[in-house]
């Protein structure tokens, strides 16, 4: 028997089994006949909140995406490093206790849709501004700093890809080897 939902609560509904799926299969992989499936829903009311199969996914990636940023808002009041040490605490905590929303966000701009493609790109400059505002405290600011702290963004996404993949170090190892590659990238000295 069908659960009866208010209309956000259905959304999120479809948006959390779209997450889970979309986690661990292709795109091509998952169809909306399964998350209907799943949902105990028609796939008319599916495509009800979602005209296509591409606005469901980039709402599935958009979601998780704003969920991190608004988890990793850095706390001004806490020196630097502590900002940066915090703010890979949040990233970390949240790739392994949702691991699906994480490999969403992040792998999903691997793809060549520019939708997709912008939505991640959207968290990576909000963190790239983030961490060049409190890295503005202890350093000038300069292209070069800019060009590393994006660089930097890939390689801890990559990381903790692998991580959540194999996890040969513990969390908090893995949070110290990204904040001293962020500050050697920077050329920071704490």
């Amino acid at each position: 028997m069908r659960t009866r939902l208010s209309t956000g609560e259905r959304r999120e509904q479809l948006l959390a089994i779209g997450a889970g799926l979309f986690s661990k299969r292709q795109y091509d992989e998952v169809w909306i006949e399964e998350v209907a499936e799943i949902a105990e829903v028609s796939r008319g009311l599916l495509y009800h909140y979602f005209p296509t199969k591409k606005d469901f996914f980039a709402e599935v990636v958009r979601t998780q995406r704003d969920q991190l940023l608004a988890m990793s808002e850095p706390d001004p009041a806490l020196p630097v490093a502590e900002q940066l040490r915090a703010g890979l605490d949040v990233y970390l905590e949240f790739a392994r206790t949702h691991p699906d929303g994480y490999r969403i966000v992040h792998r999903a701009a691997g793809g060549t849709d520019r939708e997709i493609q912008e939505i991640r790109e959207v968290a990576t400059a909000t963190n790239a501004e983030r961490i060049l505002t409190a890295l503005g405290e202890l350093t000038t600011v300069t292209e070069a700093t800019r060009l590393a702290v994006r660089g930097w963004l890939m390689f801890v996404s990559e990381a903790i890809l692998h991580w959540l993949d194999h996890q040969t170090v513990t969390q908090d190892e893995l949070r110290d080897l990204c904040a001293r590659t962020l500050f050697a990238a920077a050329d920071v000295q704490l």
